[in-house]
């Protein structure tokens, strides 16, 4: 077998020269070395005065060397010497031009060659990250040698789903052709015509497929060849199939464009932590820490499609700005401009986004009924939070899910608390109670202001996360429920992952900052409600950020208890948490006895021990894709069925069916519609103990032909409870102690269904109509 060489493109993304001016001047204080730090708000006034005469001869020196040529009597004498000798003005200009040039040069020196320096490590570690998951994806796969229909079987379950509207769009006769079709689709919910791009949030896919589109013409074009073709010959008796590399192979493109957003995403943590701790030091333990436990940070090397590889990205550019928000006294227009913006990039993806934005805004309001930011900053954050929900809502052809959900009830809930507790409690100071009454005001009005508009608009799309939420606390059980909880990703978070945080020792760190950072909230709020003095109260008023960071790190940590698959927010939050140990806000006292060099070196060494470790791991990971039985089926349907034939099934296998197939589908694994979950509940009632005939007329009234059963499904058992028969003796529990229907299916269909395919895997059940 002939291996290829990997033509892929392995430049980090240039850096914009006017990157540095979104760098807050106190984003990378010293410490003495080179330019002394400038943050608003911490400095003694004679420090911010010397800090502001330093300012203004720096744009002295770029406006100097002008004045000189045109202004006073220097002007007049260049004129004497223009009409004496030519030849010595020549010199006189020279000379200047030598001067101003070294004085620029030396301006970017030393007063951009740190920013620079940062922003070029960033880079570096943005390289770092995209070779790293682009090697563990390949390792595990060994994409680069599957045949299309093995790489459009690896993107399993949604994944595939999402991939199939990707499919569609470089397809069909053009790029508008291609979103005409997604948003008028019949194939994915038959008979009904839906807008996907309204109910699956595919932005993502209809970016990526115009991108492709236009670089294979650009490339068609110019003649140069985008993909180079192999025969592989897999052995086993198995038939040799073509393998296409290169970035004209759609899937190559789509994955390695994710690859480098993710790429991209390290380079933000490493300026994160670097602006957060005000050192490149925190950077640096930023990155290292991500790396260590890079199993519990991310899964976008094993599942590329999914929506949170795309969303998560600028969820970390958002929590940066506001970060830089937070810290800086006067916000301008841009920074809440960039906010917004980043709030619809990081929304638009994924449905789950609201979520993680209803606990920022609750963090946030935290510390403002704390007196760490003012009411009015928080305004404008919350105007920017409004704004692109609303262009989100209609960039989504008016989502219901997201004017209803409790994102949209706390903006609303938050913006009347902070317009309302000045008129109704008339106090000019904070005290406890206030503080009590308004949270508990904003609990109780978000929970009501989200039931009254669901009530409204009928939506009950997200009603299964309630019911999810009860299923945690209260024992609750239904069909819907269980579809998820039995699933591991959705289970309590494992008893495991708390001790790895502690072998890297990243518990143990970020456990430390906290500490700090409470005691010496707990402090101010002292101060508050003692009547401290003014100059006092302003020493500690200054750290909102940090404190904002300890309460999105308490949010977090809840999520990722309930629900195990989102400790994707929990750990890299860790990580960022973690660069505070460099930090002078925190830990100054310690660094005047010790170099805050020599401490965090010797915490990377330790974290070093067990993080190699795991890294080892990820890199011993080797596999090759491969599913015979679904490769089977899937050809079966391509040759034996018509193209307008209608299938049923388990979720992530009608995925697959409609990506390479293209046969029409009733379910799928996009669980988060109410209309869906009630087709997904007849389609799943073939492995429950209802009579067959039952299941049958469901079945035709759907309009399906073909039912592809699986018996894996039929006797797996994750955990006590979690069989599919199991999950029905809840639901249906009149038939309870009977044979299950895909048993008896799987041993003679006859005479309801008719058995027209069989492997070791699946079994096609064909559906006479009446």
């Amino acid at each position: 077998m002939v291996v290829p060489t990997r033509g892929r493109n392995k430049e980090s993304p240039p850096l914009k020269p006017g990157q540095q001016q979104h760098q807050s001047p106190g984003a990378s204080p010293r410490s003495g070395r080179g330019r002394p730090p400038y943050s608003p708000g911490r400095q003694l006034p004679g420090g911010a005065r010397a800090m502001r005469k330093g300012g203004g001869g720096r744009r002295g020196a770029r406006s100097d060397p002008q004045r000189t040529c045109r202004e006073g009597p220097a002007a007049e004498g260049e004129r004497d010497v223009l009409g004496r000798a030519p030849l010595r003005l020549l010199r006189v200009c020279r000379d200047r031009l030598r001067v101003f040039v070294d004085d620029r040069k030396a301006f970017i020196v030393k007063a951009d060659s740190k920013i620079w320096l940062t922003f070029l490590l960033a880079a570096f570690a943005g390289v770092l990250h995209w070779c790293h998951i682009t090697t563990l994806f390949e390792n595990d796969r060994h994409f680069s040698h599957l045949s299309t229909l093995e790489r459009e079987m690896a993107f399993r379950t949604e994944m595939g789903l999402y991939y199939s509207y990707f499919k569609i769009i470089i397809e069909a006769p053009s790029f508008w052709n291609g979103v005409w079709a997604i948003m008028n689709d019949r194939l994915t919910e038959y008979p009904l015509v839906i807008n996907t791009l309204q109910r699956f949030n595919l932005y993502p896919e209809v970016v990526l497929a115009s991108w492709y589109r236009i670089y294979t013409a650009i490339m068609d074009f110019l003649g140069v060849p985008t993909k180079t073709c192999w025969t592989v010959n897999r052995g086993k008796g198995l038939s040799p199939v073509e393998s296409c590399e290169g970035l004209g192979d759609p899937a190559s493109f789509y994955v390695a464009v994710i690859f480098l957003l993710n790429g991209l995403m390290m380079s933000l943590f490493f300026i994160y932590g670097t602006y957060l701790s005000g050192s490149r030091l925190g950077g640096l333990v930023t990155v290292i820490c991500f790396f260590f436990n890079h199993g519990e940070c991310t899964r976008v090397m094993w599942t590329p499609p999914l929506r949170e590889s795309f969303s998560y990205p600028f969820l970390v550019l958002q929590m940066l700005l506001l970060t830089y928000i937070l810290r800086i006294p006067n916000i301008n227009t841009g920074s809440l401009i960039a906010l917004c913006v980043s709030n619809i990039f990081f929304m638009l993806p994924w449905q789950f986004a609201q979520f993680v934005l209803l606990t920022q805004i609750a963090s946030l309001f935290a510390v403002c009924i704390m007196g760490y930011i003012d009411s009015c900053k928080l305004q404008k954050i919350l105007s920017a939070h409004m704004i692109s929900l609303v262009v989100c809502f209609i960039l989504m052809f008016g989502n219901s899910m997201l004017l209803t959900s409790y994102y949209a009830a706390s903006l609303v809930v938050i913006w009347g608390i902070l317009e309302l507790s000045p008129k109704v409690l008339k106090s000019s100071r904070r005290e406890v109670y206030i503080w009590v009454i308004e949270g508990c005001a904003w609990l109780f009005g978000t929970v009501t202001l989200k039931y009254l508009t669901s009530l409204a608009f009928g939506i009950a799309d997200d009603a299964h996360i309630g019911n999810i939420l009860k299923s945690k606390f209260i024992g609750y059980k239904d069909f819907d429920t269980l579809m998820y909880t039995c699933a591991a990703e959705f289970d309590f978070m494992e008893k495991e992952t708390p001790v790895r945080y502690t072998k890297t020792l990243l518990l143990p760190v970020v456990l430390v900052v906290f500490g700090v950072i409470i005691k010496r909230a707990i402090k101010y709020l002292m101060w508050v409600l003692s009547k401290a003095g003014q100059y006092e109260r302003e020493e500690h008023f200054n750290h909102g950020e940090l404190v904002y960071h300890a309460l999105q790190l308490l949010a977090y940590s809840v999520l990722a208890i309930l629900i195990m698959r989102l400790k994707l927010f929990l750990t890299p939050h860790l990580c960022v948490m973690a660069s505070l140990v460099c930090s002078k806000q925190l830990f100054g006292w310690l660094f005047c006895k010790i170099q805050p060099k020599t401490l965090v070196f010797a915490i990377l060494a330790l974290m070093a021990i067990e993080g190699s470790a795991n890294l080892q791991t990820q890199w011993n990971i080797m596999g090759e894709f491969s599913n015979l039985p679904q490769e089977e089926l899937l050809e079966w349907i391509k040759v034996n069925t018509r193209q307008d034939a209608v299938f049923a099934g388990a979720m992530p296998t009608m995925a697959s069916v409609k990506l390479s197939t293209l046969r029409p589908i009733v379910n799928h694994p996009h669980y988060e519609d109410a209309g869906l979950r009630a087709r997904t509940k007849v389609v799943y009632s073939m492995y429950s103990r209802k009579p067959a005939k039952e299941v049958k007329r469901e079945l035709i009234k759907l309009g399906v032909n073909y039912y592809i059963l699986e018996e894996s499904l039929c006797v797996s058992r994750k955990k006590p409870g979690c069989s599919m028969p199991e999950i029905w003796d809840v639901e249906d529990p009149a038939n309870s102690g009977k044979i299950p229907l895909c048993t008896l299916m799987s041993k003679d269909s006859r005479p309801y269904f008719i058995t027209v395919f069989e492997n070791s895997n699946y079994r096609v059940l064909k559906i006479p109509k009446e």
